[in-house]
Order: C-alpha cells, then sequence, then structure tokens
C-alpha cells in the first residue's frame, strides 16, 4: 500500500476523498485531504530513533498544543499516521519573521507553549536536551561513514564549550523545531505545527532556534529576550548566545544524519552547507560577547 492509498483508506472520511501531497516537509510525508465535509493534513511517518522522534510523543504534544490555543486539533491518530485540521493561511518564511508584527506573534505563541502547553499534557514524553541531541548525532553520523567525519571532533569540542556556557537551565516544554515553516498565518492569528521534536528542555532552545531560523538581528533579539525574560543582561546574552549556536549546530547536524538515512527526496546536502554557515556566524557572536 503506498502512502497515498493508506491515506484514502483512513476510517475519518465521511465523503468522497481527495487528497494531494502537500510540500514543505523534510521529515514526513503530507497530504491535504478533502471528504466533501472538511480539510484536513494527514502527515505519514514512523518512529524515526535516529532523530530521537517517538510518534507518542508528537501526539501527546499535540493534542496538549490544541488545548492550549496554539496548534490546530488532531482529528485521528493510528500508528504512523497523524490527522490534523486543515488551516487555511500562508506558510511563514524567515523575511516575514523579520517584520516586527509577525515576530511579535510568533513570539506570543512561544512564550503561549512554555507556559500553558504543559497543563494539558497526558501520559509519558520526552525531554529534548540539544546537547545530548548532537553528541548522538555524532555517533550516528560515526557509524554511518559520514563524509563530515573530519569535522566531527571539532564540533564536539564546540558543543561541550557551549553547554558549559549555557550553564542551569528552567525546564519548560518546547516546540523545539522552529523553523518558519512551522509558523501558519490565517489572515486572523499565527498557529504553530508539527511538534515531532517537542520535549522538556530550556526555553532558550526555542528562542535561539527561532532566531538563528528566521536570520533576525541582535537588536531584534534583545527585544525578543526582553519580552520573555524581562530583561537581558550580560549573562543572559552569552547564555542565550551559547544555545543559539547550539541550536544551528544541531540543525545543521541534524541535516548531515539524513544526508545518510531519509529516503526523503530533499537536497540535504544543500541545506546541511547553509545550516554550518549559520551555526559558524552564531558561534562567532557567542565567542564576541565571551570576550567582553
Amino acid at each position: 500500500m503506498t502512502p497515498l492509498d493508506k491515506v484514502r483508506a483512513l476510517p475519518i472520511w465521511g465523503g468522497a476523498v481527495e487528497a494531494e501531497p502537500l510540500g514543505g516537509g523534510i521529515t514526513n510525508l503530507n497530504f491535504v485531504v478533502r471528504d466533501g465535509a472538511r480539510r484536513a493534513v494527514v502527515r505519514i511517518g514512523d518512529d524515526i530513533p535516529v532523530h530521537q522522534i517517538m510518534r507518542f510523543n508528537e501526539v501527546a504534544a499535540s493534542r496538549a498544543a490544541f488545548a492550549a490555543g496554539v496548534s490546530p486539533a488532531v482529528l485521528h491518530q493510528e500508528p504512523g499516521v497523524l490527522v490534523i485540521d486543515f488551516v487555511e493561511g500562508r506558510t511563514m518564511t524567515a523575511a516575514d519573521l523579520r517584520q516586527e508584527a509577525l515576530l511579535d506573534a510568533a513570539l506570543g505563541l512561544v512564550i503561549r507553549t512554555h507556559r500553558e502547553v504543559a497543563k494539558f499534557l497526558r501520559g509519558p514524553v520526552l525531554t529534548f536536551w540539544v546537547f545530548h541531541v548532537i553528541r548522538d548525532y555524532a555517533a550516528t553520523l560515526a557509524e554511518g561513514g559520514s563524509t563530515h567525519l573530519a569535522q566531527l571532533p571539532r564540533l564536539l569540542d564546540q558543543a561541550a564549550e557551549l553547554e558549559r556556557a549555557v550553564g542551569p537551565i528552567e525546564m519548560v516544554f518546547g516546540h523545539n523545531d522552529l523553523l518558519p515553516a512551522n509558523f501558519l498565518h490565517d489572515g486572523q492569528r499565527m498557529w504553530l505545527v508539527d511538534w515531532d521534536y517537542a520535549g522538556w528542555g530550556s526555553p532558550l532552545f526555542d528562542l535561539g532556534g527561532l532566531a538563528a531560523n528566521a536570520g533576525l538581528s541582535a537588536e531584534q533579539e534583545r527585544r525578543m529576550l526582553e519580552r520573555y525574560f524581562g530583561r537581558c543582561d550580560a549573562a543572559l546574552w552569552r547564555r542565550y548566545l551559547a544555545m543559539k549556536a547550539a541550536a544551528a549546530l544541531r540543525e545543521a547536524m541534524w541535516s548531515m544524519v539524513s544526508e545518510i538515512h531519509s529516503a526523503l527526496d530533499f537536497d540535504y546536502a544543500s541545506y546541511t552547507a547553509a545550516n554550518l554557515a549559520t551555526y559558524a556566524g552564531a558561534l562567532d557572536a557567542f565567542a564576541q560577547a565571551q570576550s567582553t
């Protein structure tokens, strides 16, 4: 049975099924389905251990995020399949999120996620510690004979320095994959989707990931920290920059692993190169902050 056949055969449809691929996914296969009465998004994907993706966790986070008013409703779930309500809206880009009004809306969703989603969680859920992910990715790359092996000792040494700089953290339940494409705007409000990597961790990871992925300016980043924490002192700024660099490194290493483990039709090599460049810039900013 093909993924499309699996989508059409789901028991939830109430009429004739029209299904078409939904572009943009780089972890799952996604489809938009009409069944006469409604539209829905169907996400097809099993557990992906090399990326620490466990679908029970995604389902729990998705349901809690809907209850918190952050994400669309979960309509159906079964092994390898998640069906969510369709949002008629526009997928955000990095350029969109650099606009003040849209950045404010996105940050508001992140704050709501950190403060409200955990209240609605049920059952077991995962933690997300970026430095564990980086170390695990390095081991996966070594086992898989990656073309990036020569870089790994240097990257792991840098990650260890960043982890020390981050220091003790407060725990929040975060999204942990704040790519611009995971924000949707329906003309009235913003939505946050795709909870594959959700888990307990540091709020600085979501904030740093948002900044790195959207290419925010230092001024925008400082305003973001002021809004989130009510301050942006030198110590917080250094810790934040360390986590931002780690977020960029994790995205680059995610792509390195995907180069050898993903069967999806996506140019992971170019994505790796782009994220390594982002990481280099973030690491330089951290080093400058450390020296002042």
